[in-house]
């Protein structure tokens, strides 16, 4: 296969994948490509995803790692056989790269779960919200720059919708429900649009309130997205220069254990909707 142009974050997962299947079997990559009956260049390129890989050749290394984890290796092949150039592609070039990255993560998640301390959720924000925050960047976005990107994360909500087994949970901070993106308006329509979008069964919102005991040094904003298998579960957080993907286990395994305080200190459905009524009210 020739080499890539662009490579994608879901690309580098694989290539990840297969790296760790191999040190998991002790294997360098020279042994790996001995083995395999391929040459080692061809090893070190898989795995840094600069070329593809076949299902057969993903099924061959697994077999030659002694992987008998048939569900995993079943992930990774159809991780392989993927072709088709998703929505987001059109935007290539359009918006920063690890947009698309994002999307495609989502695209491919069996569920996500959220939590989010001083913004609304992405997927639950409203057209006004989302152009009031795209407008207070720094520096300012030209115009046409900014509706493109007003445009991506609108089409990214779409996946609320869609028609397969999947759950969208987001718990967000009373504070978050509070700060004005832009005036009143936006704010009372922003909350009603989350209450909408809570009565979905595929959605639920649940709301940490400031009078919670116990909550201090829990301020990351994050997106856990579950895998087919939970090997290829992934973290998304959120800094100042952009998101970072997080697969080690050790990683996974933290933000797992935040996402149960984060849940334990949340009011329930009913509640966090009353909640929210409230700071409309307020509003």
């Amino acid at each position: 296969m020739p080499a890539r142009s662009i490579i994608t974050a879901r690309q580098e997962r694989l290539g990840t994948e297969l790296r760790k299947l191999r040190e998991r079997a002790g294997l360098t990559g020279r042994e790996a490509a001995r083995a395999a009956g391929i040459a080692e260049t061809k090893v070190s390129a898989t795995e840094a995803a600069r070329v593809g890989v076949s299902e057969e050749r993903v099924r061959h290394l697994a077999s030659q790692y002694a992987c008998d984890d048939s569900a995993l290796v079943d992930a990774l092949s159809a991780m392989a056989c993927e072709r088709m150039r998703g929505w987001w592609e059109e935007y290539r070039e359009l918006v920063p790269s690890g947009y698309l990255d994002l999307a495609e993560l989502e695209h491919h998640a069996a569920d996500l779960w959220t939590f989010q301390s001083v913004h609304i959720p992405a997927l639950l924000q409203t057209e006004d919200q989302v152009r009031a925050i795209f407008t207070s960047t720094v520096p300012r976005l030209p115009e046409g720059e900014l509706e493109v990107r007003v445009r991506f994360r609108l089409r990214r909500q779409e996946i609320l919708d869609a028609d397969r087994p999947f759950r969208y949970e987001a718990v967000i901070h009373e504070a978050a429900l509070r700060i004005r993106a832009a005036d009143g308006k936006v704010a009372r329509d922003q909350l009603q649009h989350i209450l909408e979008r809570s009565d979905h069964p595929q959605v639920t919102v649940r709301v940490v309130p400031f009078d919670v005991d116990g909550f201090a040094g829990i301020a990351d904003t994050l997106l856990y997205a579950r895998g087919p298998v939970p090997q290829l579960d992934t973290v998304l957080m959120d800094t100042p220069h952009g998101g970072a993907f997080l697969d080690a286990e050790a990683q996974l395994s933290r933000y797992r254990e935040v996402l149960r305080k984060v849940e334990g200190a949340a009011l329930g459905v009913i509640e966090s909707r009353d909640l929210i009524r409230r700071i409309m009210q307020s509003m």
